[in-house]
């Protein structure tokens, strides 16, 4: 009886430290409907393509944002720009 005891303290421990990391390491995860609007919207996805392009290639980061008319698709823009190339980034240095 103390082993299995033993034993369920062990798992139950090493399961809580394993989700305690596995949170740390995703602090800046999104909810699943910023994940919809982002995933629809043409602003973001050019920028966030763009932002990857650039660390590809080892460009500096430069955030051409004029292309689009209004103000809210130029802040899409530069948030995907930015998220693309810091993701890019991010992977790279791994």
């Amino acid at each position: 009886m103390n082993r299995v005891s033993l034993f369920a303290s062990v798992i139950a421990l090493s399961m809580g430290t394993v989700s305690v990391f596995h949170v740390q390491r995703q602090p800046n995860s999104l909810s699943a409907s910023e994940n919809v609007s982002h995933a629809t919207d043409g602003a973001f996805r050019d920028g966030l393509y763009l932002g990857r392009l650039a660390a590809e290639n080892g460009v500096a980061p430069h955030v051409v944002r004029g292309r689009w008319a209004t103000e809210a698709d130029r802040a899409s823009f530069t948030a995907g720009y930015l998220r693309g190339y810091e993701g890019y980034a991010n992977q790279a240095a791994r």
